[in-house]
């Protein structure tokens, strides 16, 4: 078989209908639009959520809480995933993001406790648990705040 040759399987392409083109096509007309109406004219139709003047569900539902706009986006990381590293390297927030380790930066970078450090760091982040000092430190090496 070649490029030209091939063709999709029976059945599986549908011909789409054409609407308003005639009495035989079976969807003359009015193009299943029906007679009158709000919905059979064009342009015509209600908004999102309209109920017809009823106070809309999206009205009658209580508000819950807010959302701080001001929030700094914090992004963590533990201790023990500084493993993967190799003794004496220099970690920043920058090298954890070009080594896969985090996705984004966001408004800063927090090392946190949890798990256990077998290797010698220099760990540059913007913020650090009481934890993850302690132990970045019992390794022999270095937690700087940026």
């Amino acid at each position: 078989m070649k490029l030209h040759e091939m063709k999709p399987a029976k059945g599986s392409r549908k011909e789409a209908t054409r609407k308003g083109r005639g009495a035989g096509s079976g969807l003359g007309k009015t193009a299943g639009r029906g007679q009158d109406g709000q919905k059979s004219r064009s342009g015509g139709g209600v908004r999102l959520g309209f109920e017809g003047g009823q106070m809309p569900l999206i009205r009658r539902i209580p508000k819950r809480g807010f959302t701080n706009v001001f929030a700094k986006k914090i992004v963590s990381i533990n201790v023990e995933q500084l493993n993967r590293f190799e003794d004496n390297t220099e970690i920043t927030p920058e090298f954890l993001k070009a080594s896969g380790a985090i996705k984004k930066l966001g408004d800063g970078v927090k090392v946190l406790g949890s798990g256990d450090l077998e290797r010698k760091l220099i760990v540059k982040a913007n913020a650090f648990s009481k934890s993850a000092v302690e132990k970045i430190e019992a390794a022999g090496g270095k937690a700087e705040v940026i």
